[in-house]
């Protein structure tokens, strides 16, 4: 049975995150900057390297002021768009990158107002 891609499926899965898949996403940044890059859009490729950068200042220990569920939001869609087979799996021609773009749109909404607090910190530390 496929499941549905909606808040609800993002919010449950999200809660399954642990650190060792934020480790796991950091190893695969290369071959999720890969999947971004393919698809022709931008607006993700962008934000998901905004993204990167908030996970590795995090991990890093320099940026802190983000709750936990933010990080696992961002996590779960890295590892979303990086498993090729996932809900619609990545080789159907046309449709194979909806899906990632669905869970990446709703992950975005839930943490931008954490992914601003972001970049105005990446903007402060530039001017120390």
């Amino acid at each position: 049975m496929k499941k549905k891609i909606d808040e609800e499926y993002v919010n449950s899965e999200v809660s399954k995150i642990e650190d060792g898949d934020l480790d796991m996403v950091m190893k695969n940044k290369e071959e999720i900057d890969k999947k971004f890059a393919g698809t022709g859009l931008k607006k993700y490729a962008e934000m998901g390297k905004i993204m990167f950068g908030m996970l590795k200042d995090y991990k890093k220990g320099e940026f802190k002021q983000v709750p936990w569920f933010s990080i696992a939001a961002v996590v779960f869609a890295m590892l979303y768009i990086f498993n090729p087979l996932d809900i619609v799996p990545d080789f159907i021609p046309g449709l194979g990158y909806v899906d990632d773009f669905a869970i990446f749109t709703i992950v975005l909404r839930f943490i931008e107002t954490d992914l601003h607090a972001y970049l105005d910190w990446k903007i402060d530390e530039a001017k120390s």
